[in-house]
């Protein structure tokens, strides 16, 4: 997508989330073990941030692992987190020097003392860059970030009168974000997977064969594009006036 190639500028999605899935089936068609795979998705998300950045796309979250994933092999679950760490390390400088502030949803429950401490201190590093808010979800569920949101209104003392939509997104892990404009889910699944199903209620979706490694930002662009082309009414019968987003 090529901003001189569009007749009238229009506002690019300003939060994109994407479900990073095809890793194993990527590797498995390349004779390849599993890990190999997910070290390919690792190695990609450098460039589809930078294209999401030059898109004027102000925020970018990945879904990495799950709440569920933990069910899948100890061997392969080791794996990811190793690469978690291998990635915090070798990434999280030129990610700074783009200008991306790194944020992180769900549970560092379960990752090692040292490799929770690297996710805050990556956090910690880029907490003032703006040019674009990379937020991975590892660790997350749709549902246990419900459950947990109820949990602390509760230990909170949040009476029954004051819940409202409000309070409640000020309770969700992506407190202060935008909702997803568009939610996009890589390898030909079509379904959400228990990701941001609080956020996620009018987000536009974008279901694409290409197995996440080798997703790439032609791949991004034609997303974007697919949801430039639909009519966002948000239940309503007349479109919003839209809220100010970046141009491209």
């Amino acid at each position: 997508m090529n901003s001189d190639d569009s007749e009238t500028k229009r506002p690019v999605p300003r939060h994109v989330a994407l479900i990073m899935d095809g890793n194993g089936r990527w590797a498995r068609e390349r004779g390849l073990p599993r890990i190999a795979g997910h070290q390919a998705g690792t190695e990609n998300i450098r460039r589809i941030t930078t294209r999401a950045a030059e898109l004027g796309i102000e925020f970018l979250t990945l879904w990495a692992f799950s709440t569920e994933n933990w069910r899948r092999p100890k061997d392969e679950v080791d794996g990811i987190l190793q690469l978690l760490a291998n990635a915090i390390d070798s990434e999280t400088g030129e990610l700074h020097r783009q200008g991306a502030r790194l944020e992180h949803i769900g549970s560092l429950e379960g990752l090692s003392p040292e490799l929770a401490q690297s996710v805050r201190d990556a956090i910690h590093l880029t907490r003032n860059n703006n040019r674009i808010c990379l937020t991975l979800a590892f660790n997350y569920g749709g549902r246990a970030e419900i459950v947990t949101a109820i949990q602390r209104m509760i230990a909170d003392g949040v009476g029954e009168t004051e819940i409202d939509e409000h309070t409640v997104n000020r309770y969700m892990y992506t407190a202060g974000k935008p909702d997803p404009d568009l939610i996009v889910r890589t390898s030909g699944e079509l379904r959400t997977s228990n990701f941001l199903i609080w956020q996620a209620a009018y987000s536009e979706y974008h279901f694409t064969p290409v197995y996440w490694p080798a997703f790439g930002p032609d791949d991004l662009e034609a997303a974007v594009a697919d949801y430039l082309s639909r009519e966002r009414r948000f239940g309503g019968l007349v479109d919003p006036v839209p809220t100010p987003a970046t141009q491209y």
